[in-house]
């Protein structure tokens, strides 16, 4: 291969990148502006604003129950509770879940839940930028419950402008490249394989 023609794939493979890092922001979902019902709620924890918003979907009767997912394992219920100001359908219709490290981990959290309770559809309230991970994620594991997302936009990571600010950008750049490595490996898996398979193969290679 002569340096030119590594320049030129090299060239080209930032291209086919940024072109689809455009694309990912651009496509990035918004939070509805009307109602929005399923049988559960799922909350992924990574930012405040996630949790407070599932919480008031609960009270609202958005969903039957409400999981948050990845709770920190020395955090209660009764604490929880009052950091969020939390209404009455708390105390009945919230669960937590201890167990998830990573999106993997919520993801098949959260297809326990729902095959425990009979779910078939589930809102998913996440970041905006996480939203087509975890969407992909959460097909994965439950390929037959029927998933609405309801995205929340984080503090301090302005989507509306991320080309203005080099933190979102910074946190835009990472979470595409997770999501791409999600796609890769679960293109790599076998068609044989079940979808708890893929999610051990990949879970260590994407947090």
């Amino acid at each position: 291969m002569t340096r030119n023609t590594a320049w030129m794939i090299a060239f080209i493979a930032v291209g086919l990148y940024l072109l689809g890092f455009l694309v990912f922001v651009l496509s990035l979902p918004r939070t509805p502006p009307g109602s929005v019902r399923a049988d559960g709620i799922v909350a992924l924890t990574g930012g405040g604003s996630r949790i407070d918003r599932a919480e008031t979907l609960l009270e609202e009767g958005a969903g039957k129950r409400l999981l948050i997912s990845g709770v920190y394992s020395a955090i209660t219920k009764e604490e929880l509770k009052r950091v969020l100001h939390a209404g009455p359908r708390f105390d009945c219709c919230a669960d937590l879940g201890f167990a998830a490290l990573s999106t993997h981990g919520n993801a098949a959290e959260a297809a326990a839940w729902a095959r425990a309770h009979h779910y078939k559809s589930l809102l998913i309230v996440t970041a905006d930028f996480h939203m087509p991970r975890s969407l992909h994620e959460f097909q994965l594991e439950m390929p037959d419950v029927r998933l609405v997302p309801y995205p929340v936009a984080e503090e301090n990571v302005d989507v509306g402008e991320w080309w203005s600010s080099p933190r979102t950008m910074r946190v835009l750049h990472v979470e595409y490249a997770k999501y791409l490595g999600s796609l890769f490996f679960a293109a790599l898996a076998s068609p044989h394989e079940t979808h708890r398979d893929r999610r051990h193969a990949t879970r260590d290679a994407m947090s």
